[in-house]
């Protein structure tokens, strides 16, 4: 099948927890909104008369699905792309990790936006140094840290255990991240983050993420997205 995939066309954001699963699984896709007129045919979905329209990006045609929410997406593709257990217990777990993964970037994107998103960056800066300073004291280390301890009782070297899973891709993208938006911070937390460092790094070595990474369909990190660097966050 080839899935077309929509999502913002200038930025990694959330869309891009799913684009790590169809590059790794090597999945023929369509990142539609990066292609001509492509902007006009995601709006048009979303403003159309489908029965059920998705909210906001991302959200993936597959056939006659179409299926929104990243956790929701991955939890449809991570079978077909071998990217998820066999059995449903397995299944579910995976789920629940990436619903945390979720959550923890709606903290990541408040650090930026902590009065919401109607306002600038610049039009919160004392509430997002605010903010930011507890995100990187208690609040990553806490996230990061129930990673690790999954990881730690699986097993390893994945986080379900020997086989690798859409899960791990999502580490990835939390531990690249979090070294693009907050280094200092991010070198701190990392030191007791072994095993997920270890998940990082043998995701990036990945053939087809390699080839991902240094291609031109990894959009840049930039101050549009969920992973912002702004100097003065991370002092």
């Amino acid at each position: 099948m080839r899935y077309q995939f929509y999502y913002w066309p200038e930025i990694q954001g959330r869309g891009e927890f799913v684009r790590l699963a169809l590059e790794g699984a090597g999945a023929d896709y369509d990142d539609v909104a990066r292609e001509q007129r492509g902007m006009q045919q995601m709006l048009a979905i979303m403003r159309g008369d489908e029965k059920r329209p998705p909210f906001a990006p991302p959200f993936l045609k597959a056939g006659r699905l179409t299926i929104a929410q990243v956790a929701n997406i991955l939890f449809w593709l991570g079978p077909g792309l071998k990217l998820a257990p066999e059995g449903e217990a397995g299944r579910l777990w995976l789920h629940q990790l990436q619903l945390t993964v979720t959550d923890f970037v709606k903290e990541v994107h408040d650090t930026h936006h902590p009065l919401g998103p109607a306002l600038y960056y610049e039009d919160a800066k004392p509430e997002a140094k605010r903010y930011t300073q507890n995100f990187l004291k208690e609040r990553a280390p806490k996230y990061l840290g129930y990673f690790e301890t999954a990881l730690s009782r699986s097993g390893g070297p994945w986080l379900l255990g020997r086989k690798l899973t859409y899960g791990d891709l999502s580490m990835f993208q939390l531990i690249e991240g979090l070294r693009y938006a907050f280094p200092n911070g991010a070198k701190r937390i990392e030191r007791k983050l072994r095993g997920l460092v270890g998940v990082h790094d043998r995701v990036a070595e990945r053939k087809n993420i390699a080839a991902y990474l240094s291609s031109d369909r990894r959009i840049p990190f930039n101050e549009s997205g969920i992973f912002r660097r702004y100097g003065e966050l991370d002092e």
